[in-house]
């Protein structure tokens, strides 16, 4: 006999329910078929969920048991939470992954050379892009997380919002193959302050914070990966000044 299960979920012309369709999707590949119930309006969803009892849908029922939610149902079939939970190092490990990837594309392209001071400078800058790029898309929230260790942005606070710039000119910069002092002091400055602070924060203070390198409303821990985007950033601007 197969297996059936009932999914009520908002479906408007204005909003379709991502739990819902997840809600769905999950039960499909739990071998079930789904007998898929639309709430077509705020009145259809409001009276059910009134009829039920419940706060929030979709709702699944199995066996003529309401089980719940997404979340609800993740559990009933014995799976983790969904989504981000506690701190996590995902993030950057993604942001070093793709940049070296990247450095290996342009250097296949460009040269054919894998092993080279250009492919460390390649990954440096493509870091230092990419990381920017994730604390300009919500300055205040990155800066609110960078004051509380940043030396210089606690005395400063308009540093913090300075810093993403600078950090995304220097790589560019590296890129593009600039005048080592038109980048390279930037990038010493900037790295030697941010390494600084870490070590300070981190070593000595003992503090456990969220790092900002990813942007405000990361869950990646203040430590040793985050002390490593600052000495990449010295050691671009050293090698830059040493060429």
């Amino acid at each position: 006999m197969s297996k059936t299960a009932i999914v009520y979920r908002m479906v408007t012309n204005d909003h379709i329910c991502p739990y819902g369709l997840r809600s769905k999707d999950l039960l499909k590949r739990e071998g079930y078929k789904v007998e898929d119930n639309h709430l077509t309006s705020r009145e259809d969803t409001d009276k059910f969920k009134d009829k039920h009892g419940v706060k929030t849908t979709p709702q699944t029922f199995i066996d003529d048991e309401r089980i719940g939610g997404y979340d609800d149902l993740r559990k009933y079939f014995g799976k983790a939470e969904a989504g981000q939970t506690g701190t996590t190092y995902t993030p950057v490990i993604v942001i070093f992954s793709i940049a070296a990837l990247l450095t290996w594309a342009f250097q296949h392209f460009a040269t054919g050379e894998y092993l080279s001071t250009r492919t460390l400078m390649l990954f440096i800058a493509f870091s230092m892009t990419m990381l920017a790029v994730q604390k300009l898309k919500d300055l205040y929230s990155f800066t609110n997380s960078f004051i509380t260790y940043d030396l210089l942005a606690m005395k400063w606070i308009r540093y913090g919002y300075i810093y993403p710039f600078v950090e995304a000119y220097a790589g560019i910069g590296m890129v593009a193959q600039l005048p080592a002092l038109a980048v390279a002091p930037f990038s010493l400055f900037i790295g030697t302050v941010g390494a600084i602070s870490v070590f300070k924060a981190v070593y000595i203070d003992k503090r456990e914070l969220k790092c900002a390198c990813v942007g405000g409303d990361s869950n990646v821990p203040l430590g040793f990966i985050s002390l490593s985007e600052n000495l990449f950033m010295i050691a671009g601007s050293l090698i830059m000044l040493l060429k």
